[in-house]
């Protein structure tokens, strides 16, 4: 391929965003960054050598470049030039609110998460979430909070998550009749990047779910696998014959809002879902430092000294799904809004399951 030659075919006004990787998303890229020249490697297979006598005097003779990546899917070499040349490295991940389908099939986001140097699941340094939950006057912003009690009642109205593949349950018949505690322990990927960026020490799901049985002796436990897990997308290192025998493993892939019925209180590492349990007035215990951790608003097992804001639900809501990621309407590539975004997957969700 002839990158020069691409540099110059493209609108020499606009700044020059070099996209690295994200080769399932090629065809959007120029809805997520309509401002932006494109110059796109789909992967990353070449050396640190090639990078250098290639990319690296592109990179240098380029005004205002900037460098897009998915997540932390990159090599070293790649963010170490970036920060000594002073490029802006800007990492992108799935927003709250995604698809319908599982993001492991390469579905189309409705929402996505632009950020440097980190993302929100990183707890090692602040993102732009942990900025707007430490920093903006919520209490003053009147606007904003109404439309974050607004959306999160919507969100629990039409039962819509970040993933939206599973089918409703009569979950009474899964858990049966309840006479004691009942606790959900939310299992995640080993290797998830929010596990590893999240915690000040690596978890697995059977720490987690041991740390719920030590907690609540006598408690109905409930274990929810991953989707990715469940659809055989990615490998597991949960071991059945390690839990307890009052333990129920979930053998189909329940949707969060039926899950979360009759639940006393949600145990997770970092997943997203132990949001949506505080999203429904359910304790959350998080082992990990997820964003919505260290605010005053879950039971913490590790600390983050930076985060010093006292937040509620309402507040980390309104940062979480309204002002940090962007939403983009799958049909026409154009940005929408917020509530927008849930009205078109409520649709999509409806098609889906009709």
């Amino acid at each position: 391929m002839n990158f020069r030659k691409d540099m110059a075919a493209t609108d020499s006004g606009r700044p020059l965003a070099f996209v690295f990787g994200m080769s399932p998303w090629r065809k959007l890229l120029g809805a997520w960054l309509p401002d932006r020249r494109i110059v796109q490697r789909s992967r990353f297979a070449f050396t640190a050598l090639e990078f250098r006598s290639l990319w690296a005097p592109l990179l240098r003779l380029s005004r205002n470049a900037e460098v897009y990546v998915w997540g932390y899917k990159h090599p070293a070499f790649l963010q170490d030039f970036c920060e000594a040349n002073g490029i802006p490295l800007i990492r992108l991940e799935d927003g709250f609110l995604r698809s319908v389908k599982l993001g492991s099939t390469n579905a189309p986001p409705l929402s996505l998460c632009f950020d440097s140097p980190v993302l929100y699941f990183d707890a090692t340094a602040p993102s732009r979430l942990e900025w707007h939950l430490q920093n903006h006057d919520f209490a003053a912003d009147t606007a904003l909070r109404r439309r974050a009690e607004q959306g999160l009642h919507r969100l629990l109205e039409t039962r819509l998550s970040k993933y939206n593949n599973a089918t409703d349950t009569a979950i009474e018949t899964i858990y049966g009749p309840k006479d004691r505690p009942r606790i959900l322990v939310i299992g995640q990927v080993d290797d998830d990047m929010s596990i590893l960026k999240g915690c000040d020490r690596l978890f697995y799901n059977n720490d987690l779910i041991d740390a719920a049985v030590a907690e609540n002796p006598g408690a109905q436990i409930i274990f929810k696998p991953h989707p990715d897990i469940m659809h055989g997308h990615r490998p597991s290192r949960f071991s059945r014959e390690r839990l307890a025998g009052n333990v129920q493993v979930l053998e189909t892939n329940v949707t969060l809002a039926d899950a979360f019925q009759t639940i006393d209180r949600v145990y997770t590492i970092t997943s997203l879902a132990g949001f949506e349990a505080l999203m429904r007035g359910i304790p959350v215990t998080c082992l990990g430092m997820p964003f919505y951790a260290g605010w005053g608003a879950t039971d913490d097992r590790q600390s983050c000294p930076r985060r010093t804001a006292r937040r509620d639900v309402i507040d980390i809501f309104a940062a979480a799904y309204i002002l940090y990621p962007r939403y983009y309407d799958p049909a026409s590539l154009g940005r929408i809004e917020f509530e927008e975004a849930v009205e078109i997957l409520h649709r999509m969700r409806q098609q889906a399951t009709a």
